[in-house]
Order: C-alpha cells, then sequence, then structure tokens
C-alpha cells in the first residue's frame, strides 16, 4: 500500500483517498510528529499505536502494523503537505482538532516539547485548515489529559 499511496500523493491529478490511505497517512503524520526532535522513543511509539488502537478501533498488533507501516511511509515521503492533504480530505473539520489533539499528545509523551515540534504542529494546523484558537484548545486538551 505504500507505493500505492505514494504515488497518488504525488499525482497531480485530482485523486479520493480510501479510507486505508487516510489511516495510513494519518499515521504516517503521528511519526512524522514524533521524529521531529530527531528522537523517536518508546514512548512516542506506545502513544502512537494507542491512538490507532482507540481511532480506528484496532487491536495493538494491528495498530502496530499500521504504524510500522506509517514509519515507512513517513521515511520516503518527503513532505508533510500530501499527508495533511489526505487528512483534510477525509476528515471533516468538526474532527480535525481531534487530529491536532492526537498529535500534540504525540509531542507531550516524552514529557519535552521542542522548537522543531512546535513549529510543525502549527504548519500541519495551518495546512488542515484548523484555525489558530482550535489548535490552541487541542493542545490544551492533550496537555490536560492523563497520561496513559
Amino acid at each position: 500500500m505504500i507505493k500505492s499511496l505514494l504515488k497518488t500523493l504525488f499525482s497531480k491529478e485530482d485523486v479520493s483517498f480510501s479510507d486505508a490511505e487516510a489511516r495510513l497517512a494519518l499515521a504516517a503524520l503521528l511519526v512524522r510528529v514524533a521524529r521531529a526532535d530527531f528522537e523517536y522513543d518508546a514512548r512516542e511509539v506506545a502513544r502512537i499505536d494507542q491512538i490507532l488502537t482507540e481511532r480506528y478501533g484496532f487491536d495493538l498488533p494491528a495498530a502496530q502494523a499500521l504504524r510500522r507501516e506509517a514509519e515507512a511511509l513517513e521515511a520516503e515521503a518527503p513532505d508533510t503537505v500530501r499527508f495533511t492533504r489526505v487528512i483534510k480530505d477525509a476528515v471533516p473539520y468538526e474532527e480535525r482538532s481531534a487530529v491536532i489533539q492526537a498529535l500534540w499528545s504525540v509531542v507531550l509523551a516524552d514529557a519535552q516539547r521542542d522548537q522543531h515540534e512546535d513549529a510543525l504542529l502549527r504548519m500541519v494546523a495551518n495546512l488542515l485548515g484548523v484555525s489558530d484558537r482550535d489548535s490552541h484548545l487541542a493542545r490544551q486538551r492533550a496537555t490536560e489529559a492523563p497520561s496513559r
């Protein structure tokens, strides 16, 4: 599926994305955010697996398999814009702040905020069309959520 999604992402034509492609794009974006500070640790991996489990109703092995596929996709994809395009097309605005909250929860999983992560999250929120206010509220919810 990685090759297929990469081909679709680089297409100049308007295309629609399958649910599986949208899930993979979100998982890859979660990985990209986790790697933004140049450290990708077990807490971030566990948080991504948890998000995928909760969001899609997967069992842990299915979430881990999606994350591993997303890690490979993230490593091959040159920019973040293409991931956000898939998500923006697949996720209604009302649900995009939950995506931003999930991304912030990955950033906060290692209990350290980094300027690279902050900058990436600001860009992603903008690309997803999430207002500054809604993005700020999503970050607050992620900060206030109990650690799991």
